[in-house]
């Protein structure tokens, strides 16, 4: 049986962390950001978890992770 490929373009956008959970950045951070707040776009640099009803499906994509 051949190898399991990774899925490159979730392999750069996700990342495992520490305890083994799947760990995201934010979305709506590349443009139209003078409308939003201070507070809002300092949120959205910080990265968060994936959410439980998804981490199965993505971690198919990751198999060597």
């Amino acid at each position: 049986m051949p190898k399991m490929k990774t899925h490159r373009g979730a392999a750069k956008r996700l990342k495992r962390s520490g305890s083994g959970k799947l760990v995201r950045h934010r979305a709506n951070k590349s443009h139209i950001l003078t409308k939003k707040d201070r507070k809002r776009k300092r949120r959205l640099r910080k990265a968060t978890l994936v959410s439980a009803a998804d981490v199965r499906r993505l971690k198919r994509l990751l198999p060597g992770t």
